[in-house]
């Protein structure tokens, strides 16, 4: 049996749970810094890849990651053994925040404020012509407009996913955006 003997009784030890260190505060307060120091910088760029480029919400995740483990830092033990934790802790956090926004209803808004000139036949056409002067221009202009315009990815998104400098992309999106205007004036929605 796993116990202690003490005159001639057998008592159980403690969980391993309670075993553990326990620290004050000051003590946790190093322990996050330390935690920061180091998986801070690795929990951002984990969080920023889930959570597909949004920085300043893996920012969010790293500082309630951290104050989770703030809170738990008297059971956590050393540094050295909480990186699966962390790591899980924010996992988590990333697919709460997935799916809330996700669950989130949308946002109503007041009958007045919408455009009520708004003709679906219109944009229809509007949208054929778009598509169809996408279609004339090469296709490293169609890939710029649709990183930058449709993607909304960053210059720098867009540079590393096409491999050129930031330089190049502006100046590829400049001429893309040119010959766009081109083509749609030439279609005749837009004017010349």
């Amino acid at each position: 049996m796993n116990g202690i003997m003490e005159a001639g009784t057998t008592t159980l030890a403690p969980p391993r749970a309670h075993t553990r260190h326990t620290a004050s505060d000051a003590d946790c307060d190093a322990f996050v810094r330390d935690l920061y120091d180091r998986y801070g910088p690795l929990l951002v760029r984990y969080a920023t890849r889930l959570l597909d480029g949004d920085w300043h919400k893996a920012e969010d995740i790293l500082q309630e990651t951290a104050a989770r483990a703030w809170k738990n830092g008297r059971f956590l033990g050393t540094c050295d053994h909480i990186r699966p934790w962390l790591f899980t802790v924010a996992r988590n956090l990333v697919i709460d925040h997935h799916r809330a926004r996700r669950n989130r209803p949308l946002e109503l808004m007041p009958v007045e404020d919408l455009d009520a000139s708004w003709d679906s036949t219109e944009s229809t056409i509007t949208t054929h012509a778009v598509l169809k002067a996408l279609r004339e221009l090469n296709e490293q202009q169609r890939t710029v407009i649709r990183l930058m315009y449709y993607l909304e990815c960053s210059v720098a998104e867009a540079a590393e996913h096409l491999g050129v400098p930031p330089g190049t992309v502006k100046s590829r999106a400049f001429y893309a955006v040119r010959a766009l205007r081109r083509a749609l004036e030439k279609e005749g929605v837009l004017a010349g």
